[in-house]
């Protein structure tokens, strides 16, 4: 009897097993250093690329978002995103950083990839957009492809949510309230 509750919990708990990363909660996210295009820097409506290093995740608030250059992969996450757009974070205390996989886009569409997370800049200067054409960012965190992963990491850089997969409704309260608590 014992045997059967303890599969019935297990079954129970596979779903939310299934969507966990790797990384773990209190620590910070592995060491990455993206150098094959990097973060978006928009001025005078031109955009550049600098290297980008993990490391820099420390002094604000941050919801991290690792995606796969695929449309759908981009709209598992759309709720969180209207989300962080109604809380209307302090850009002082706050920021979104978004990095995309360009090497996890279906074949044949890194260029519109590109030009989407260009666009992206372009309408969202404040948030922080990284482009990995090489997927170093995917292969160094384990993340799962063509997917979508969501950290939130506090001021001193320490992983205090963590999944890969669409956020449920409570979750994306969950991550709204982590936030708003640790401004």
């Amino acid at each position: 009897m014992k045997l059967k509750a303890t599969f019935i919990l297990l079954a129970a708990l596979a779903p939310s097993i299934s969507f966990a990363t790797n990384i773990k909660l209190g620590d910070s996210l592995p060491g990455v250093t993206v150098t094959n295009k990097g973060e978006l820097v928009l001025k005078d409506k031109a955009i550049s690329y600098k290297s980008w290093r993990s490391t820099k995740l420390t002094g604000k608030m941050r919801i991290v978002f690792a995606i796969a250059g695929r449309s759908a992969a981009k709209e598992l996450n759309a709720p969180l995103v209207a989300a962080i757009s109604a809380a209307k974070f302090p850009e002082n205390e706050y920021q979104t950083t978004t990095i995309i996989n360009q090497n996890d886009a279906m074949w044949g569409t890194g260029g519109f990839v590109k030009s989407a997370t260009e666009d992206s800049k372009r309408e969202y200067p404040w948030s922080s957009i990284v482009l990995d054409s090489n997927g170093i960012v995917q292969k160094t965190w384990d993340l799962k492809k063509e997917s979508s992963a969501v950290f939130v990491v506090n001021k001193t850089g320490k992983v205090i949510f963590a999944k890969e997969g669409k956020l449920t409704p409570s979750e994306i309260r969950k991550v709204i309230g982590l936030v708003s608590k640790n401004l």
